[in-house]
Formats: structure tokens, C-alpha cells, sequence
């Protein structure tokens, strides 16, 4: 159950900024962390979220939510016989395949049955190594119905050079989606600024006008894409991004009205036989400083997406 805690932001606090607060006031937790709570609006100051630049004042209430701690530090439990599809490794980094349905990490400890869990489980080395005990090794995440390519490191030198290259825009991160093609043009790039919704948790909010970039101060966020094949009423579409935020693309393409198929949670179209969204992460690169750092991975459409495009392959 979610646990909340508060603390009164003492003088000697007053004019900080709120990541810098809530490192000083709650015990145990990591900058990556912060960062994270901050982004996911479980750390508020008076009740109201605030982004991570925001200066607090003596006085005001700073709490945070989190998920009820079982015993040990919540760090992924290793699951050395789950199933996991190992599409590159090298002595620095392992890029696996995620299916859709399998959440990326877990969320509470204890946890099994995630990537996490198979990831340590086959390389115990990665325990120690990311953003935090639940997330080993892990450069970024998917969403659980989003299927493709994860990205580990193998050692904590290389998820610093991976990280600062991610973080640079320097790595290339490519993603299939199949969405309604009418109306569609053949290429262009998405750039509105997205924040966390004002009321549903569950979702991200695009912040299309003005007044909304005014009110919920959101992240900037670029997505471009271009038609690689168009069977209608579909259309098949390969997305890049340099740093994807949490739902970007699925938010950016429902905030152009074409949301992905089967993506109920930002209104996608339905389609027969289909129980996930069409989102597959198809394509990592990266040229890193040395020869078990550079890597250019793909994957192939699944299946059940490729039918909804007539496509056999993944495009080129």
C-alpha cells in the first residue's frame, strides 16, 4: 500500500530547490530517485506538484508517496531460469528483447516475473549498476505493452558513458507503430512539451497551447517520424526519438489525432485480435569510445503487428 511522509521545510532549506530539499529531508534516497518522484508527481510541496527547478520556502509542507517497503532495499530478485531473448551482448553491455506484456522492472519489492528479474538473474553482475536496486543495469524502460530492444550495461563504467550518450541525444532509439493513415503526411516531426496530467495519473498530458506550457511547466519533448508503408486504414510508421519521455509517443501521436491502434489509453482505434498497443521498439545505436560500446541492433515487427501492414519485415 502506498505510504505517505511529510516534512516541514526548515529555514536553513528556504529559496532551495525541491530535488535539493527532498535529498536533505528524506533519508535514503538517490538523486535518480528524486528525479524520478518528481517527474512521477509523487513528491508535492504544499499538496501541489512542482517541477524540479521550483524553489521551496521555510514553512511550507513537502511530502512524498511511496510504495510500503518489505524487508531488504526492494532490489530485483534474480530470476536465473525466466525466459529472456538476448539479441547482442558484449562484455559491456547485453540488449534484450522485451515482450509486450512484461513489465520492464519491478514496482514493488518482492516482484518477479519482470525484464529485471531475468536480466540479473542471467547477469548477476548487473546488481549494483543504474538508477536504482530495482532497475539493474537498465538504461531506459519500456511500457508494459510496448514490445523490442532494453538496453543493460555490464559494468558501472560503461552505464556512465551510456548515460551521458543517451543523455546527449547521442544515442539513436528507433520505434515501429502502426496508427490510422488517413490524413497522415509522409513525414514530420511532433514537439509539443509534455507534462503529467492534471488528472489522471495514468497518462501523460501534451501540452498544445500557450496557457497549458504557462500552467504544468512540462519537459520538452521532440518526435520524428516518417511512413514506411501505408495499407489501409492503416499505416505503418518508424519514430525516432534521442530521449524519449514517459508515453511520448504514444501522446504525441493522439495529440495529432492519430493515436496507435489499440492503445485505448489515448483513444486508439481498435482492431480485432489486437490486446496491446502498436508500438515496438525496433532500433538502438550507439558509437561508443570503444569496440564493446558501439552497437546497432535491430528487431523485427512482431507478428501481430506486421499483419495489421501486410508487412513481412521491418523496413530498412
Amino acid at each position: 500500500m502506498p505510504t505517505t511522509k511529510e516534512f516541514k521545510v526548515p529555514e536553513e532549506l528556504d529559496g532551495a530547490r525541491v530535488d535539493k530539499a527532498a535529498l536533505a529531508l528524506v533519508t535514503g534516497l538517490s538523486r535518480a530517485q528524486v528525479k524520478r518522484a518528481i517527474q512521477e508527481g509523487t513528491i508535492r510541496v504544499g499538496g501541489r506538484i512542482r517541477p524540479k527547478g521550483s524553489a521551496v520556502a521555510a514553512g511550507e509542507v513537502l511530502s512524498i508517496t511511496t510504495e510500503a517497503e518489505a524487508e531488504g532495499d526492494g532490489s530485483a530478485v534474480p530470476t536465473p531460469d525466466a525466459p529472456l531473448t538476448v539479441v547482442y551482448e558484449s562484455p559491456l553491455v547485453v540488449i534484450v528483447e522485451k515482450p509486450a506484456g512484461q513489465p520492464t522492472a519491478p514496482l514493488r519489492p518482492g516482484e518477479t516475473g519482470t525484464l529485471a528479474n531475468a536480466l540479473v538473474g542471467r547477469y548477476p553482475e548487473l546488481a549494483g549498476i543504474g538508477h536504482g536496486p530495482r532497475e539493474p543495469g537498465l538504461l531506459h524502460r519500456l511500457d508494459t505493452g510496448t514490445s523490442g530492444l532494453v538496453i543493460a550495461a555490464r559494468t558501472k563504467s560503461a552505464f556512465d558513458v551510456l548515460s551521458a550518450g543517451l543523455k546527449a541525444g547521442n544515442m539513436v532509439k528507433e520505434y515501429e507503430l502502426v496508427c490510422a493513415s488517413a490524413d497522415l503526411p509522409d513525414a514530420s516531426t511532433i514537439e509539443f512539451p509534455i507534462a503529467k496530467h492534471p488528472k489522471d495519473q495514468r497518462r501523460v498530458y501534451p501540452c498544445i497551447h500557450p496557457r497549458d506550457v504557462m500552467r504544468y511547466a512540462p519537459r520538452p519533448a521532440s518526435t520524428s517520424y516518417r511512413v514506411v508503408r501505408r495499407h489501409e486504414p492503416w499505416a505503418l510508421v518508424v519514430a525516432t526519438v534521442s530521449r524519449a519521455l514517459r508515453h511520448q509517443i504514444r501522446a504525441h501521436f493522439a495529440a495529432i489525432d492519430h493515436p496507435l491502434v489499440g492503445d485505448t489509453l489515448y483513444g486508439g482505434p481498435a482492431s480485432p485480435g489486437l490486446d496491446r498497443h502498436a508500438l515496438h521498439a525496433s532500433r538502438v545505436a550507439f558509437e561508443g569510445p570503444e569496440a564493446d560500446l558501439v552497437f546497432d541492433v535491430r528487431s523485427p515487427l512482431p507478428d501481430v503487428l506486421a499483419a495489421l501492414v501486410q508487412a513481412d519485415a521491418s523496413p530498412e
